[in-house]
């Protein structure tokens, strides 16, 4: 049985760092680039393992050399990673990273990652009734994660939905998993229309009333991250920190999330746990390198302090 399976997309992450983003048409220079395991999937599964024991994750990479490179990678992480296959037709997903001096915007190539189909997931229909927790992202197809979270249901597996990269979603997919975690803009396309940031609560409170079965967790940055409780709406302040890289700062967060889901703790502890990892993962360069460790996190929590 694993505490937190993650069932994801994989990728090898080419980050550069840039003054600007290019326009349409023109060419810059940059000042630096670096290399880094990724894929939400992968990054989620390693900020999970690096809270609790038992975390495994499902997946595919492509039969080249940076598919060995992941898999030599996470080989190191306290990960079961034996259910991660190689596809020999197709190549590793990819991603471009631009970073700047704030923010960053990213370009992903699924490559391996369209292989998870309904066809592969079905091989592993043991492993999704046997989880406590399963933890899915939106870079492998829609429809395996729709068919996913419908094996899921008839085991009565708890299921946590990261919206990102942000896709349409059904209804069949939103009222069947258990929690779902977007971030404020994620939420304003969830939502179908956009709206003023200072409107952010009551769309909140309108969404949970039209899905009451599905707990809405948003992520709000700076403000802290916000939830639905007896139609109230309940904020967890955002800890302090110098912003290095915000690459895989909502990944260490779901990853926390679900470790700290699987143990039974509180929805509030958990959210808390998961934003001092996510408040200390962008304080470091790259998505899985700056994501933290169970004593890291629990050491911040005890000295907390809150804007």
């Amino acid at each position: 049985m694993s505490n937190v399976l993650v069932i994801g997309s994989l990728n090898f992450d080419l980050s550069m760092q840039v003054n600007r983003l290019p326009k349409i048409g023109e060419t810059i220079h940059g000042r630096s680039i670096d290399y880094f395991i990724g894929g939400k999937g992968a990054n989620q599964a390693v900020a999970a393992s690096r809270i609790i024991n038992d975390v495994s994750l499902i997946g595919c990479l492509g039969n080249d050399t940076f598919g060995e490179k992941i898999k030599k990678h996470l080989k190191n992480e306290n990960l079961n990673i034996n259910n991660i296959e190689t596809v020999s037709y197709t190549f590793t997903g990819m991603a471009s990273i631009f970073k700047t001096e704030f923010d960053n915007a990213i370009v992903v190539i699924p490559g391996a990652n369209d292989w998870v189909s309904e066809t592969f997931i079905d091989k592993y229909e043991e492993q999704i009734k046997n989880a406590k927790v399963l933890l899915l992202q939106l870079e492998i197809p829609i429809s395996s994660v729709l068919h996913i979270i419908k094996i899921a249901k008839k085991y009565k597996t708890t299921v946590i939905l990261n919206p990102a990269p942000y896709h349409d979603l059904s209804d069949e997919i939103i009222n069947n998993v258990d929690f779902i975690t977007p971030n404020d803009s994620e939420f304003s396309d969830l939502c179908g229309s956009h709206f003023d940031y200072s409107e952010i609560e009551t769309q909140m409170l309108d969404w949970q009333s039209k899905h009451p079965n599905t707990q809405l967790i948003v992520t709000r940055g700076s403000q802290g991250v916000s939830f639905v409780r007896n139609n109230t709406i309940v904020t967890v302040k955002a800890f302090k920190a110098t912003v290095v890289d915000t690459t895989g700062a909502g990944d260490t967060f779901n990853g926390i999330l679900a470790a700290k889901i699987s143990q039974n703790t509180t929805l509030d502890e958990a959210i808390t746990w998961a934003n001092a990892g996510a408040s200390l993962s962008v304080q470091k360069f790259g998505a899985q390198t700056g994501m933290p460790t169970y004593e890291e996190v629990n050491k911040l929590i005890k000295n907390y302090e809150v804007e």
